[in-house]
Parts: C-alpha cells; structure tokens; sequence
C-alpha cells in the first residue's frame, strides 16, 4: 500500500456530534415529546445530523425515524428472539476473527457503529471480548494464509468505516499480501448514514489495493438515498468499487411493494445493485419489526410481477448452523 498522509476529517467532527438523546432528537424534529420516552441502558440511541437531516419534521412514523428510535417493545422478551439469533459465537475461532462460511471470514474490526439501529442483529455481540488491536491483526491474517478455501474476507463490526483512514489503512494493507484472498468486502452503512465519511484518503486506499473492493451498502428505505450518496457512490465506483445493497425486510418501514420497487430504482439509478433483502434476524429486542414469512413472500411474488429481474435482490435468511444464506422458498406460497 502507499503511504497516505492523514488528516483529521470532518466526518469524524460529524460523528462526534451526533444525536444521543431522545428529547434532542425530538426537538430537532418538531415532535411533541411523550409522556413516557423509553430509555434503554444498553444499545442507547445514536444517530448523526446527516441522517436526522432525511427524517420528514413533524412525522412519528416516518421510516427512517422508526428505524433509529428506541422503542419500550425491544424490552419485552418474546419466545424465539436471542441474543445470537445466528450461531455466531460458535464460529468465533479468535478475537475479532468469525469463520462460518468456508470460503468467506469476517473480522470485526470495531464494535462501533455511525448510528444504533433497533433491530441490529449484533445488538447483543460480545465486541469487547472480539476488538483486534495490531497484534491480533496478524494472528487472524494468518489464520486467513493459512486456510486456502478462505479466497474473501469480509470487514464488518460494528460498522468498518467507523474507525478512522489510518487503522482502515492497516487492515487493508495486510489483507492485501495474503496471496489466497482475492476480494475484500466492506459491509457498511456509513455511506447512507454520513456520506462525508467517503473522503479523499479513504477512495485513495480503496484505489490503491490490489484485490476486487466489493462495498455492500445497507439501505433500507428509498428515502435515506439523496445526492449527497449518490455522488459518493459515483466517486467510488469511478475508483473500481464495486457497488452491492443489502436491505432488511421491516415491518412499519418498507413492509410494502412500492417503497421496495423505488428502493430498487433508486439504488440503480446511484448505481447500486440490489443484493439481498434478508428477512429479520431473530435478536432479542427486534419482534416489533417482524413479518409472518408468508407476508414476505406475498410481497416478494409482487415484486416479480413489477421489477426487472436485475432490480429484484434475492430474499433470503441467515440461519444458525447453515454454511450460507438460505433462500426462502417463495413456492410454500404461490403467487394469487
């Protein structure tokens, strides 16, 4: 990799400021604040400027609110929903290293994220007992050299891009020599959340890795897509990046055909392709947010009959003890 100079950006200025407190965020978007505002002691609202910025004042519901809001639901227990819906500890062979699929590893290079939203899956996740520091970097790259089916390793955390150009500039650099990897995939929300995150330094160090750069944006709703995104989304792919989006299926949010159909439109016309959209992870704290599965499927035979087969993402669920994602059978209910 080349040496970089780095600067302290205004996204980290941005970050530092975001929202935390529900009253403020209330306020900002000239709602009346309720009689009783839930505030939960784990897993506290977060949310940055830029994505309050997207939010329509003067609305309770509005879908990217609803996304971010805590919601005195989450603390009710409700059978099925755990705090490892996907097995994960189980496949959790070193800190910071999780290793379910064999071609594929996933490092968990922060356990911070941009913004809190309510139905993360790893809302639960042990990140203190998985945060790699630079020793630990080596021993999971080794561990990757070492195991020749591993071909891509996936940055995930927490959210990747949280952490600043230099540490993102260290884990790149030493994924880069490792001869069996071939792609590098950053899952991340950042771009939608504060799109100034995608600074010079950052499409520098994208450009200059020498494997395929695959970014799996995570957007949900039409609305978070405005052309601050866009013309970040332009940069990085001017630079070789490839640009996928994986959405979440959320009741009270996109639970309908039509905002999925301009979810769809929106994301090609940024030029992003549509890649999963998952059914709900069951993690304690998130039944608020679920779908009965024939509900999905109803809404996905909708989506057929009215998207071009490209825009359609495939629908899908993660599964503990499953080495993939699992397709959802949409034959258990055919189309009426």
């Amino acid at each position: 990799m080349n040496d970089i100079f780095f600067n302290e950006p205004n996204w980290q200025k941005e970050l530092s400021g975001a929202v935390s407190d529900v009253a403020s965020l209330y306020q900002l978007l000239e709602l009346p604040l309720p009689e009783q505002v839930y505030t939960p002691n784990k897993f506290p609202l977060r949310v940055p400027h830029a994505f309050i910025n997207k939010m329509k004042k003067g609305d309770p519901n509005d879908p990217l609110l609803r996304q971010i809001l805590p919601d005195i639901a989450e603390s009710l227990p409700v059978a099925g929903y755990t705090a490892d819906p996907l097995g994960e500890n189980a496949h959790n062979p070193m800190k910071g290293l999780l290793h379910k699929y064999q071609s594929r590893a996933l490092i968990t290079v922060t356990g911070a994220c941009a913004v809190h939203c309510r139905y993360c899956f790893r809302q639960h996740f042990d990140y203190g007992a998985n945060l790699p520091n630079s020793q630990d970097i080596r021993q999971i790259c080794q561990y990757i050299a070492n195991d020749k089916r591993i071909n891509e390793v996936l940055l995930s955390g927490g959210d990747p891009l949280n952490i600043n150009n230099r540490r993102f500039n260290e884990w790149i650099g030493a994924l880069s020599v490792i001869d069996n990897i071939k792609t590098i995939r950053i899952h991340t929300r950042m771009p939608a959340i504060l799109p100034n995150r995608i600074d010079d330094e950052l499409i520098e160090i994208l450009a200059n890795c020498p494997k395929n750069i695959i970014m799996v944006l995570h957007i949900n709703h039409p609305n978070e897509i405005d052309d601050a995104l866009a013309q970040k989304c332009q940069i990085l792919k001017n630079h070789g990046v490839v640009l996928l989006n994986q959405s979440v299926l959320l009741k009270g949010v996109n639970d309908d055909v039509e905002t999925l159909c301009q979810l769809s439109h929106a994301l090609f016309g940024i030029g992003v392709m549509p890649y999963y959209l998952h059914v709900l992870d069951k993690v304690a704290g998130s039944a608020h947010f679920d779908l009965p599965i024939d509900r999905a499927i109803q809404i996905y035979w909708q989506l057929l009959e009215k998207l071009s087969g490209y825009l359609v993402p495939k629908l899908v669920q993660e599964m503990a003890g499953k080495p993939y994602k699992v397709p959802i059978d949409i034959y258990k209910r055919p189309p009426t």
